[in-house]
């Protein structure tokens, strides 16, 4: 493994990016971040890959912007084939703690996941299961099971004010304004 030590618990492990291929021959990376700003993911330390014993810590020695994606080097990765062989396809992780809490009207997608979708008249339609990205705008993957009016996948938008209504993480709630027949 890298240079680094410690292991991070699965359940402390938050996911914000990807290595994704080789980049030169002095041992860069080309990444994935799943941060916003895309950026962002240069902040957030110590970082940590998903390898065969689970997440073991790495350190980044340099990261930046490069064309319309980013590149890093971590310690101990000094040519191409050892960023092929050794991170090519691992997640990036950062303890949980390592994320400042969310701002007044921001969200982080990690606290919506698992939460009960209801519509405007209280039926629950399904547990939040996932978001992604689209262009026009973020959509929830709404998945039916037993506590829900049936066990369909619903995919809504991502609108707040227009589709999506209250969202109460305290009670694991959010109110969607959607046609459960979609």
């Amino acid at each position: 493994m890298l240079a680094g030590e410690g292991v991070l618990p699965d359940e402390d492990a938050l996911v914000i990016g990807r290595v994704v291929a080789a980049y030169g021959i002095k041992g860069w990376v080309k990444l994935q971040s799943f941060t916003d700003p895309k950026e962002n993911i240069f902040l957030y330390q110590p970082w940590y890959l998903r390898g065969p014993d689970g997440w073991q810590r790495v350190r980044l020695t340099s990261g930046r912007p490069q064309g319309k994606g980013l590149v890093a080097r971590l310690d101990g990765c000094a040519d191409r084939t050892q960023a092929e062989t050794i991170q090519v396809g691992r997640d990036i992780a950062v303890p949980r703690n390592a994320i400042p809490p969310a701002g007044d009207d921001e969200i982080y997608w990690r606290d919506l996941i698992g939460l009960r979708v209801k519509l405007p008249d209280g039926r629950d339609i399904g547990s939040l299961r996932q978001m992604f990205e689209t262009g026009a705008n973020d959509v929830m993957v709404v998945q039916g099971d037993t506590h829900s009016i049936d066990r369909r996948e619903r995919l809504i938008p991502w609108l707040p004010g227009q589709v999506i209504g209250d969202i109460d993480l305290n009670a694991g709630t959010l109110v969607a304004d959607w046609d459960p027949e979609f």
